[in-house]
């Protein structure tokens, strides 16, 4: 009982958490970072700010080098791996509770047997960031909602971009893009109980052919994201009016697009085989890592980072959804 008390109850000696935060989340989260400080007297947290482009390679460096943060945002793709190697400290029982209040689909992928060895700290689904001034031009009020009508917009806002431009940015080296097409099928994207790819089924072999078909019919641009110098400048400029990405994109489009564009950027759903698709979970955890000498102090930061409230003023700032569902 005592040890799971200690768990999530910081000494007051003074101690400085090392937490790094990706993207758009490693400028903004130093906002609320002043009251878990006030909260916790000599606790002090250091902010990070990692590009997601080079985060798992940091993370990975850092592992090998013993010389991982206390905390840090983590892709949820990364928890299996992270786990595997012994990085991440499970959650321990006195922070149990971090985990009711959740999406089940989020939690689960935080799971890795019986523990939960990440804490979602947002969700979000891939969806259609677009240009409507362009859109409006090619002669559409609105995403179309099936493949073929979208496919028919995207030649549209083709012809009307002018040569060099394209429609779509799909970049070759994210893998999101396809598996929301993939999941939009009527078959599982895994068979044999989950241990074996489901990728000739026919609604997949379909998805592959339409996503491939954006780049055979030259509506998308055969480029990495590496490639790509600024995205938004790029957007802004109508080097391609539809984009896929995430909630974490709003906060981006609102700062860093020019003001003449900022009445010109809309969303919309990703547009299915027949209508409306599905789109893939997501989002972001928060991980205590193992070796961390400070592991009261980093699960009260997770706690702090957990709470509705907390989560709802950060959706102000950033545009995340909140992991909890009580902050909605």
């Amino acid at each position: 009982m005592q040890a799971a008390a200690a768990a999530c109850t910081p000494r007051r000696d003074g101690v400085t958490l090392q937490f790094w935060a990706m993207g758009n989340e490693g400028g903004a989260v130093g906002e609320i970072i002043p009251e878990f400080e006030r909260r916790n007297p000599g606790v002090h947290v250091v902010v990070q700010p990692q590009p997601w482009t080079s985060a798992h390679q940091k993370l990975l460096t850092a592992y090998a080098g013993s010389s991982l943060p206390d905390v840090s945002q983590i892709g949820n793709t990364w928890v299996s791996e992270l786990t595997a190697i012994g990085a991440l400290s499970p959650t321990p029982p006195a922070a149990a509770d971090l985990l009711s209040d959740q999406f089940p689909a989020v939690l689960e992928t935080n799971r890795i047997g019986q523990a939960a060895m990440g804490t979602p700290w947002y969700v979000d689904t891939r969806l259609i960031f677009y240009r409507s001034d362009i859109l409006a031009r090619a002669g559409f009020e609105a995403v179309p909602t099936t493949w073929a009508e979208w496919k028919r917009s995207m030649h549209a806002v083709k012809r009307v971009a002018g040569e060099g431009d394209y429609a779509v940015l799909l970049p070759v080296n994210e893998y999101e893009q396809l598996l929301t097409l993939g999941l939009q099928g009527d078959a599982p994207l895994l068979r044999d109980q989950n241990t074996r790819g489901n990728f000739s089924s026919p609604s997949f072999v379909a998805a592959l052919a339409f996503y491939k078909s954006l780049f055979d019919e030259g509506l998308a641009p055969l480029a990495s994201s590496t490639q790509i110098s600024n995205v938004w400048t790029e957007f802004g400029r109508g080097y391609f009016s539809f984009y896929f990405s995430g909630p974490w994109t709003i906060g981006d489009m609102k700062a860093k697009l020019p003001p003449a564009i900022q009445p010109h950027w809309m969303t919309a759903g990703v547009p299915g085989p027949t209508g409306p698709g599905a789109s893939a979970p997501g989002g972001s955890s928060l991980a205590v890592f193992k070796w961390s000498p400070h592991q009261a102090e980093a699960w009260a930061l997770v706690r702090y980072l957990s709470e509705p409230a907390v989560q709802a003023r950060f959706n102000v700032i950033t545009g995340d959804l909140p992991a909890r569902r009580s902050a909605w």
